[in-house]
């Protein structure tokens, strides 16, 4: 768990740099819940990362990052990165794996920053290790630093004060690292406040359990960068509360 005190110096510290985004209303006919969607598909890179991202090198020391700045991302981490790295006016370097989409690709070197693409097991031995030989700069973990989870837990700060008694809030579910943080910020302030994580069916690690019989959660959706929380109308079936459609990210 992150501290609350750390997300909301997190909060102060990006203030500048990221876009408050709406908690909007989702209207479905015969829902069995309201629900809301947390538009971070509005962020300058349509996704959230650049919370993290740019928390994380704020609290860093300016020497660390003066030589710029690195990570292992194949998507919207990498995006994030590039982004807070043009705006300090320093390099950023992006470690993918040789699989990486094109579009992805496209959308870093617009933002300035250098890809580098390696074999996946060498990219996910940089992820096991936050170190990339030969590369100088501060190294941005895209899913274990704490920072980066400080400032995704901002969001959480932010669907509590514009709906402070959810039932239950559905997170996106990649590496773990945005439901750490806003788990940790709603949870803190609203105990009582359910946490669901929601990934797309055709994601590896859901399929894979899927296709061995293991067990599954049975209100997963498909989702992507946007974030939903929802308030049920019947507060004993809060798994109710995860039906909802694809966000835009």
């Amino acid at each position: 768990m992150i501290a609350l005190a750390d997300i909301e110096a997190a909060r102060a510290r990006i203030a500048d740099s990221v876009l408050r985004t709406p908690l909007v209303p989702l209207h479905v006919e015969g829902a069995p819940a309201e629900i809301y969607l947390k538009l971070e598909n509005l962020q300058s890179i349509n996704s959230f990362k650049i919370r993290g991202a740019t928390n994380a090198v704020m609290l860093a020391p300016a020497d660390a990052w003066a030589k710029g700045l690195v990570t292992a991302s194949a998507g919207n981490m990498a995006q994030g990165i590039a982004w807070t790295a043009r705006a300090l006016g320093i390099p950023a370097t992006i470690v993918v794996p040789d699989h990486a989409p094109e579009a992805k690709l496209a959308a870093i070197e617009r933002l300035g920053g250098r890809v580098v693409k390696v074999p996946y097991d060498e990219w996910w031995n940089i992820i096991i290790t936050s170190h990339v030989d030969g590369v100088e700069g501060l190294f941005v973990h895209p899913v274990q630093d704490q920072a980066v989870m400080a400032g995704n837990g901002t969001i959480g700060l932010e669907i509590l004060e514009d709906l402070p008694d959810p039932d239950a809030v559905v997170i996106p579910y990649g590496g773990g690292g945005l439901t750490v943080g806003i788990a940790s910020a709603v949870k803190a302030l609203r105990p009582g406040t359910k946490i669901f994580t929601a990934e797309p069916e055709t994601a590896a690690a859901l399929a894979a359990a899927v296709a061995a019989s293991a067990p599954a959660p049975s209100a997963m959706t498909r989702t992507r960068s946007s974030t939903a929380r929802c308030r049920s109308r019947w507060p004993r079936s809060p798994t109710r509360c995860a039906r909802w459609p694809s966000a835009c990210g």
